[in-house]
């Protein structure tokens, strides 16, 4: 009953968003076999909420996305590892909370520390292709014999059954495949991303509520589970209500930019030196509209409510700095140890009114190897031997 107890515990976080020990999700352990965005945004937000997430990454490389810079932040002053590049920004921004163990998982010895991991945590999270890891001693069958309380959570680009199983999944072709680009981009025109990857947002959205759910269905009996999620699932799930369109009246939809298919005005206008957002979703609000729109700013009296229909296009910068984002408190500092004090998004959840704070910054490439090893039981001789032989 640990982790139901730990879960109703909640309203502490607040008062305990420094202190690791108080907070839901405290000495759960998960193992992170994840890359890139979907799976490292879920075991972010999980160690957020207190577990201590073991990050596995190679020894030469790491996570992909180490080496997708610039921009990265600048080195500081005597940082550790020089022979490492300066830490990528879009590592740091999905990493918080974590630690990072190096480990050469198609060596034995390798696969051996994988596995002693897997014998003691409550969470796997991996997101190589359906298989691959079956290889490695570390597929879910072979876990559950050894481990049966484990949540195992495999995030996949198309699931594990089906014609695409084997397929690797790319936010950005997901996004084609499945529908998000058909209705992405000027009507008329052709059709284009979103801007950031917001399929692998969903996809690590989606993973972190199932493990979730599996850890409260494992309380009463102690017996883990499987917990699947892919790109294109997610994907179309997240269609709403335009898949919602399709399924119950057969309405393909198509590209209408900023404009919306049954509201109007609900599009991008330009101004002067800039563009803005306008909407008005119902008569009402049409005719408000209508006698205010030679004002600066687009507010009017609702019964008493302020009701602002009008924003402007902002910039990153000033996406950051705007008023709301600074009262919000939307940007956490932390200390780096190779990048000094650095900048990261923080967490969009409060709890009581307070953001559970960042407790541990993003991990350098294989900063806790040594620390998790001793925690597995390997004494001094044994780290410096698989370190010459490069298992770490």
């Amino acid at each position: 009953m640990r982790i139901v107890s730990r879960l109703l515990r909640i309203p502490r976080l607040a008062r305990a968003s420094s202190s690791l020990h108080e907070r839901p999700l405290a000495g759960i352990r998960i193992v992170d076999l994840t890359r890139v965005l979907a799976g490292p945004l879920a075991t972010m937000m999980l160690a957020d909420l207190g577990a201590d997430v073991v990050k596995i990454e190679s020894p030469l490389h790491g996570d992909d996305t180490r080496a997708w810079a610039p921009p990265s932040a600048p080195l500081a002053r005597d940082a550790p590892r020089p022979d490492l590049p300066p830490e990528s920004a879009y590592f740091l921004q999905a990493n918080r909370n974590k630690r990072s163990l190096t480990l050469n998982l198609k060596m034995a010895r390798g696969q051996a520390v994988a596995r002693r991991l897997v014998e003691r945590a409550d969470v796997l999270v991996e997101n190589y292709v359906p298989g691959k890891l079956d290889a490695f001693g570390l597929g879910y069958e072979q876990v559950r014999a050894v481990n049966p309380g484990l949540v195992y959570c495999s995030i996949t680009g198309y699931g594990s059954t089906g014609p695409y199983a084997k397929n690797p999944g790319y936010d950005v072709v997901i996004e084609a495949e499945a529908g998000l680009m058909h209705i992405t981009g000027e009507k008329g025109g052709r059709p284009v991303k979103v801007g950031v990857a917001v399929t692998d947002i969903l996809t690590g959205h989606y993973a972190q509520s199932g493990i979730l759910a599996a850890l409260l269905r494992r309380a009463p009996t102690g017996q883990g589970g499987r917990v699947e999620t892919s790109l294109f699932e997610s994907q179309i799930a997240s269609l709403a209500n335009i898949g919602a369109n399709y399924l119950v009246a057969g309405q393909e939809a198509g590209r209408w930019g900023t404009s919306h298919p049954s509201i109007v005005p609900y599009q991008v206008f330009p101004t002067k030196d800039s563009w803005i957002m306008l909407s008005a979703g119902n008569e009402g609000q049409w005719r408000m509209l209508c006698a205010v729109l030679d004002r600066h700013e687009v507010v009017c009296e609702v019964g008493g409510e302020r009701v602002r229909r009008l924003g402007p296009i902002n910039n990153i910068e000033q996406t950051f700095k705007h008023p709301q984002a600074v009262a919000r408190g939307v940007v956490e500092e932390v200390d780096h140890p190779r990048a000094g004090r650095i900048k990261l998004a923080a967490a969009a959840v409060t709890y009581d009114g307070e953001k559970p704070k960042a407790y541990r910054p993003p991990p350098y490439l294989g900063q806790h190897t040594d620390e998790v090893l001793a925690e597995l039981g390997y004494d001094a001789a044994e780290i410096g031997s698989m370190r010459a032989d490069g298992v770490v």
